[in-house]
């Protein structure tokens, strides 16, 4: 098993007025050598935006996006005629594929909104740009991790993705213990980031809020709640091109 461990500490921090963001891999101005990505997980920035501020018109190409809010009320607005807001509870995702241009704000002049932006690099190339929006809160059972994005359209639990990849979010009382097995076998890899609460894993690993680590070469993972905590799983492959 190799064990890749991130420190909320540890990722790249820019205050840029109304937005505040934590890069956890390279991303704009943040460059790490040694983190550049995990397998198929590009991306991972943790975004705080003021009331009022938000990200103009720009453009994506080739790669599957999901946004997750955490508190407050995040608009999108894209080329292909989508106007949404989505909160926590919802995500959002899109497939930038041939390309996509999509801005981004915080219209609520008086609450900030924080979000979860996910980047994983696709299985495939030039595909038909698609957006897609689901509620997970009615699916959320506490005390397990629940699947919220998958490779497989149509199976009523999650949105779909280009990639054999997988996102479970789980909320657990203190003291829980989880297990984990790997959909896609011990060749994969998987990646926890601790939203908030505090957790331990082979005895020797605590993780409190915003850590991360990556696990590959292994089935199944499993760790314990220290604290009530909230749990994002990704699962992804080997980085193939």
């Amino acid at each position: 098993m190799n064990v890749f461990i991130h420190r909320a500490k540890s990722r790249g921090y820019f205050d840029h007025g109304g937005l505040r963001t934590y890069h956890t891999f390279s991303f704009a101005d943040y460059f790490n050598s040694r983190r550049m990505h995990f397998g198929a997980l590009r991306v991972l920035n943790d975004d705080t935006l003021d009331g009022g501020e938000g990200f103009g018109l720009h453009a994506h190409h080739n790669m599957e996006i999901v946004t997750i809010p955490l508190h407050g009320t995040l608009s999108h607005i894209d080329n292909l005629g989508n106007e949404e807001a989505i909160r926590k509870g919802q995500i959002q995702v899109m497939s930038a594929g041939s390309g996509i241009r999509q801005s981004e704000y915080n219209k609520n002049p008086d609450k900030t909104v924080n979000f979860l932006q996910i980047w994983v690099v696709p299985d495939r190339l030039e595909v038909e740009p698609r957006y897609q929006e689901i509620t997970v809160d009615d699916r959320l059972i506490p005390g397990q991790f629940n699947e919220i994005v998958s490779p497989y359209p149509g199976n009523g639990r999650s949105a779909r993705i280009h990639q054999q990849a997988w996102f479970s979010m789980g909320g657990f009382g203190p003291g829980t213990e989880v297990a984990y097995p790997l959909k896609s076998g011990e060749s994969e890899g998987v990646y926890l980031f601790v939203i908030d609460g505090e957790v331990s894993l082979q005895e020797d690993i605590t993780l409190g809020p915003r850590d991360g680590i990556g696990l590959t070469d292994i089935r199944q993972l499993y760790f314990k709640t220290r604290s009530q905590a909230e749990i994002l799983l990704i699962e992804v492959p080997p980085m193939k091109r």
